[in-house]
């Protein structure tokens, strides 16, 4: 059983990251949110599920324990796979998902492409009294205005960088930003500039 991963990530891919251990890229799935926060060239640890079927291994991969707890029990639930109870953590967070099976609330699975009435409601009865995890909504990400992260976005995209890596510099960026940091386009844009590199940034405009 691999448990967990930890090396050099050498691509990102919609919910798909290639992360190198040992001189082997080994890919693994993650949710969306997930592959936004990981960077090609930075290192990351990433907790693991290695799925065994009779012509498929598969590594699906986490970036918090509680989310792998997760994981692991709905995959106990009749009906849903791997992929469907990464499609309910890319929608719930671990604290959102405890939260619904507390109050009976199906209705939140059913959110979840795949995720049908049947199943949703198995998903309840299924995991009341199981989930070790704090029950909770997602905790509040600090944002950056509409205005400023187009500003910044098309400052970035003028200067080579392509749109989907100028979005995600902002919104890593954003998270460690202070609130006058967030409110200025200036200011954003050098966050966002300490982040890429010079190196990246030159090679970037090049293209």
């Amino acid at each position: 059983m691999i448990s967990s991963v930890r090396g050099t990530v050498l691509a990102v891919a919609g919910t798909s990251a290639v992360i190198e251990v040992g001189g082997v890229g080994l890919a693994i799935q993650v949710t969306p949110s997930h592959a936004l926060a990981l960077r090609v060239g930075a290192e990351a640890t990433v907790r693991t599920a290695l799925i065994v079927r009779e012509d498929d291994l598969s590594l699906y991969g986490f970036a918090e324990a509680d989310e792998l707890t997760v994981f692991d029990a709905l995959r106990g639930v009749t009906g849903v796979g791997p992929r469907s109870a990464m499609g309910v953590l890319a929608v719930l967070s671990p604290g959102e998902i405890a939260q619904a099976v507390a109050l009976e609330d199906d209705a939140a699975f059913r959110k979840v492409s795949g995720i049908g009435p049947k199943t949703a409601k198995l998903i309840v009865l299924s995991l009341t009294g199981k989930l070790a995890v704090q029950a909770g909504p997602r905790a509040a990400q600090p944002t950056v205005t509409k205005t400023v992260t187009e500003s910044v976005v098309m400052a970035l995209v003028g200067l080579g960088w392509q749109e989907r890596v100028a979005l995600q510099a902002i919104e890593e960026a954003g998270e460690s930003a202070t609130e006058t940091e967030r409110a200025s386009v200036q200011l954003m844009l050098r966050l966002c500039l300490a982040r890429l590199g010079p190196q990246q940034l030159a090679s970037g405009a090049a293209q």
